[in-house]
């Protein structure tokens, strides 16, 4: 299916069922279990570990976080990457996952929906470092585009609707350029943050676009022209399990670092792969995202609502 499009029906459709989601039953056919029913995403011996799809890498670089939550906690951690965020956000308010790897905006965008989580942590990826990652308004190394603004009447690749660095963040900051990203410009959506990245550099069906930072930077195609800080990736717990069990996870993705993953002994924990994408995490809560709903109300986006 074809990218290069303004916010398709499918997009539309798949935005609409997470509304429907909040006050539905669960489908039919797809029944939960009594353990699913008492809190768990799947069974009592099971945590199912969400993630939005950012990069073809996603798995890989969460196994070893995954495989340190099952070691402590004694459950198998089972990993489930959605389609897009859209489907993420609905797992959520469905109570299908147990713990999650989200953007800032699918969380807001969840909760506003009646998703049961709450954020414990952040991810950062080297020392001293706080929450928070940039994101990139990038252009063709050799493009004449120099400012956001010049990117009136050109094809802007954006990663997904519900996309915090890829969608929320970089159609503000259009807004403040003077371009309204429904007629001044050609939204193409990606998908992934690598995928922007990759679109852009090529140059034919992006002819600028947004990305965040760890994935620009694996880019020798492309040029940042210009950034912005945004609230770092949370990663949340579902409300809905026992609350020991609830409590324990939180404690475990708090304040956890590379060495503790490392030194219980986690495969992979000490490979490149790993160390490029974590280095610790870090508390947050449901307050620190509220620039998110600052931005929600300045911008009136539809996925916010």
């Amino acid at each position: 299916m074809s990218t290069r499009t303004k916010i398709s029906a499918l997009t539309l459709a798949l935005l609409a069922t997470v509304s429907l989601a909040a006050c539905s039953a669960t489908p039919a056919g797809n029944a939960q279990t009594p353990e699913a029913a008492a809190g768990f995403a799947k069974d009592a011996n099971t945590l199912v570990f969400g993630v939005v799809p950012d990069s073809v890498d996603t798995e890989t670089n969460y196994q070893p976080l995954m495989d340190y939550l099952a070691k402590e906690t004694g459950k198998t951690v089972e990993y489930h990457e959605s389609t897009d965020y859209a489907a993420l956000i609905e797992a959520s308010i469905a109570g299908k996952i147990d713990v999650a790897s989200f953007s800032g905006f699918t969380y807001v965008t969840a909760a506003n929906n009646g998703a049961k989580i709450t954020p414990v942590s952040s991810i950062v990826t080297s020392e001293g470092q706080e929450p928070g990652y940039f994101s990139q308004a990038i252009v063709p190394v050799d493009s004449d585009i120099k400012s956001i603004a010049d990117m009136k009447g050109k094809k802007v690749c954006f990663v997904d609707p519900s996309s915090t660095s890829g969608y929320l963040f970089p159609s503000y900051n259009l807004g403040k350029a003077g371009i309204n990203v429904d007629s001044d410009i050609e939204k193409v959506f990606a998908g992934k943050h690598d995928v922007s990245v990759t679109k852009v550099g090529e140059g034919k069906e992006c002819e600028a676009g947004f990305a965040e930072d760890s994935e620009v930077a694996k880019s020798d195609k492309v040029k940042v022209i210009d950034q912005t800080m945004v609230p770092g990736a949370p990663i949340v717990v579902s409300d809905n399990l026992p609350e020991e069990l609830r409590t324990e996870v939180a404690g475990l993705m708090k304040d956890l670092t590379i060495d503790e993953i490392a030194a219980a002994g986690i495969k992979g924990a000490d490979s490149e792969g790993f160390k490029a994408v974590f280095f610790e995490t870090k508390p947050v809560d449901d307050a620190y995202y509220n620039t998110i709903r600052d931005i929600c109300k300045s911008t009136n986006a539809a996925q916010c609502q």
